[in-house]
């Protein structure tokens, strides 16, 4: 068994739409955007992760960047392999020895078993032997020291770049989830278009990603509000590079109709909870995940909509990654959340 282990490497991803997360002997030892740039010509893989986000929106002909994940789910199967392959890679940097690999994946609640069997077969594909999948919620209430084989009821809802997943936790399961294709992409989607509406100004999904990061904003009215940011794109009318300044009570109101589909989507979770596990969230209250969770004044807002408390997880990035990396290190006592 020992000479087993050794020939064992056992990782933990979350394979997220806009980054993947890699743990390996309890250290997160990749966090990058879930990217990859290939050259037209050859079809050979040119960047993966930060090198190819860099390329993003400023290729030529012969380079083209791909987004594997779309909404959650692998939508280019072998974009997809090569990102898994070459992100585990990273891991063996030094290259002389590739054990046979045991990975856990996490996967959105949402997910329908034709999109499973495609996580399965890329990471088969990236050198898996052994591959088991966990939800997204689970795994993020695990990564924030959550008792989920408790009889106690806990709401998850964990904002990622291509879904959100609301689920209501007990005893090792999901009791009632809500799974909406409505999150990060989403944001950075209604920021370029307001800031083409409103200001007549293109901008790309990059800038977009760091309005949202430095400005981004639920609520128009903050009580610590974060400064004015420079953005700078291309003027619609002249066609000339131009710089404008873009407030937080803007951005609030440009993403108003997406976070409302988000909490439209906790009262749908809340409605379908039985009632003993509706009284035990009413004392614990709701754990936001996930990146969106970051969003200024999400969690206040999400707690005027639902008269219950919120809280943001401790590093809500990597909460998931976290759990994953937990399930996998204890696969025998969490053999009941893996599939």
């Amino acid at each position: 068994m020992g000479l087993f282990n050794f020939f064992t490497q056992e990782i933990a991803i979350d394979l997220g739409t806009a980054n993947t997360l890699i743990i390996h002997n309890d250290k997160v030892v990749v966090d990058e955007p879930s990217i990859v740039a290939f050259d037209r010509k050859t079809n050979k893989v040119i960047a993966i992760g930060r090198q190819a986000m860099q390329m993003e929106g400023k290729t030529h002909d012969n380079i083209r960047t791909i987004r594997p994940l779309k909404d959650g789910v692998i939508a280019d199967f072998e974009a997809a392999e090569y990102m898994i392959r070459g992100m585990i890679k990273m891991i063996n940097s030094k290259g002389w020895f590739f054990p046979s690999l045991r990975m856990v994946i996490c996967i959105p609640s949402g997910i329908t078993e034709v999109e499973k069997r495609a996580v399965n077969q890329s990471a088969e594909r990236a050198g898996a032997k052994e591959v088991y999948l966990i939800h997204e919620p689970m795994a993020a209430a695990v990564g924030i020291g959550i008792d989920v084989e408790e009889p106690m009821g806990n709401m998850i809802i964990d904002i990622g770049g291509g879904t959100t997943e609301i689920a209501v936790i007990a005893l090792s399961g999901i009791v009632c989830d809500q799974s909406i294709r409505v999150a990060g992409d989403n944001f950075d989607a209604d920021i370029v278009q307001y800031i083409r509406r409103q200001h007549n100004i293109m901008i790309g999904e990059r800038t977009a990603e760091k309005i949202k990061i430095e400005v981004g904003a639920a609520l128009p009215e903050l009580t610590d509000p974060p400064a004015d940011f420079a953005v700078q794109g291309r003027d619609l009318m002249t066609g000339v590079p131009k710089q404008i300044m873009v407030s937080y009570t803007e951005i609030a109101h440009c993403l108003d109709k997406s976070i409302s589909k988000i909490e439209e989507a906790i009262l749908k979770a809340l409605e379908i909870t039985p009632p003993e596990l509706s009284a035990d969230i009413y004392q614990t209250g709701i754990y936001l995940t996930g990146g969106g969770a970051l969003l200024r004044g999400l969690d206040k807002r999400v707690a005027a909509k639902t008269k219950l408390p919120v809280h943001v997880a401790e590093d809500p990035l990597r909460a998931v990654v976290r759990g994953t990396g937990t399930a996998l290190k204890n696969i025998g006592n969490f053999k009941f959340l893996l599939q």
